[in-house]
């Protein structure tokens, strides 16, 4: 179990390392936490400080997670052998876990980090690159649907374990377990987006919207914390 805590440990301090301060230091200590929706994630980065500030952003949130779930399973630590009493997909899944969780909680940042998205999907990719057409067309779909991209995030995630329980079962076993726990988490990180649907106060970006509305009450509001994902 050594193996399974020091490495989960790593991918967590991988996790931790939150691409918008990165970013924003490189650029001179910006802080995206204080400006817009104050969310560091890539949706905020974009709106406050443009699109090559917001790709940076990305990038290096999305890898964190490829790299935890990809490499540090892998990693040959010294004075700490492969532990054969732990499961290998386990041990993956935890570390694709783990950096989710150090970006939603950084240690380096007093614990106040993104919503998880980037990160996840980057870990996503590697454990199965295959339900990375689901996500993105349900995520598209509600999108144009609703205008809300943290309802479009929060579908996307929950579609996920639904259709392996349906589909796949009880082959993938341990995938749907951890699309499970990150479904769940995704969600409880936006129960803010969640009270302002329920009182009908979230605002939309009707621009991407089939159906959208072009002013009035719903429509997207600059700075507004409404749809913060990553």
């Amino acid at each position: 179990m050594l193996e399974l805590g020091i490495k989960f440990l790593i991918a967590y301090f991988l996790g931790s390392i939150m691409g918008a301060l990165v970013v924003g230091r490189l650029r001179g200590g910006v802080d995206i936490r204080k400006m817009g929706s104050e969310n560091p994630g890539g949706t905020n980065a974009l709106r406050t400080q443009g699109a090559v500030f917001a790709l940076g952003v990305v990038i290096i949130d999305v890898g964190k997670g490829v790299i935890a779930a990809a490499v540090v399973p892998g990693l040959d630590l010294p004075f700490i052998g492969a532990d054969p009493a732990v499961s290998r997909t386990w041990l993956v899944l935890a570390c694709a876990a783990a950096a989710v969780i150090g970006h939603v909680w950084p240690i380096y940042h007093r614990f106040r980090g993104g919503k998880g998205g980037a990160t996840y999907v980057g870990a996503l990719l590697v454990l199965a690159p295959s339900l990375m057409f689901l996500l993105i067309g349900v995520f598209t779909l509600v999108l144009v649907l609703s205008g809300f991209v943290g309802l479009s995030t929060m579908s996307a995630a929950v579609a996920l374990p639904l259709w392996i329980g349906l589909a796949v079962l009880p082959e993938q076993w341990p995938l749907f377990v951890y699309l499970v726990c990150m479904a769940l988490l995704i969600v409880y990180c936006h129960r803010s987006n969640i009270r302002r649907m329920w009182a009908g106060v979230e605002s939309r970006n009707p621009r991407v919207m089939l159906f959208g509305r072009r002013s009035g009450a719903g429509a997207s509001k600059p700075g507004a914390a409404d749809d913060e994902h990553a």
